[in-house]
């Protein structure tokens, strides 16, 4: 049974404050407004990303997901190299990761927003996936690694300098 147009804009409502972050969890936003950039490159034993691998890897990551969602001539992207930064930042590279992942959490939130896009119409050149199925794997995978971003920053502003 299809969606009345409220049902339609209470979903979307939902699963634009789960891209966010907003309501449930911590969001991304918060944990990296004031996170310690001395600290970006650190690794803490037993955890194998610093937080710059992190938040590289929720931008590219998503900038994926838009690729997958919009480009007809969509090629895959090798996991796990081409997901994960191999190199370490300073903090003009930090500052346009996070700008990046702003603007394209931003450009997913619009697709979200368009009443005229239909989330659970197969996507014309993947028809066994929705945006709807692609947003909530973005709204998992942001909650899970601002999770693991959070813990980081956690530990980094209790040591001492």
């Amino acid at each position: 049974m299809p969606l009345n147009q409220t049902e339609r804009q209470i979903l979307r409502k939902h699963l634009i404050e789960s891209l966010s972050g907003e309501k449930a969890h911590i969001t991304f936003d918060r944990v990296v407004a004031d996170f310690p950039l001395e600290a970006i490159n650190n690794k803490v034993p037993g955890i194998p990303h610093s937080p710059w691998f992190l938040v590289e890897h929720m931008r590219r990551a998503q900038r994926d997901i838009i690729e997958f969602i919009k480009d007809p001539n969509y090629r895959e992207m090798n996991w796990p190299e081409d997901y994960w930064p191999t190199a370490e930042a300073d903090k003009h590279t930090w500052k346009q990761s996070v700008e990046g992942f702003f603007a394209d959490r931003k450009e997913l939130i619009r697709l979200v927003e368009e009443d005229s896009i239909d989330l659970f119409a197969p996507i014309a050149h993947a028809p066994d996936y929705t945006i709807f199925r692609e947003i909530i794997i973005m709204a998992n995978h942001h909650s899970y690694h601002t999770g693991q971003l959070m813990y980081l920053k956690r530990v980094f502003k209790s040591e001492p300098s």
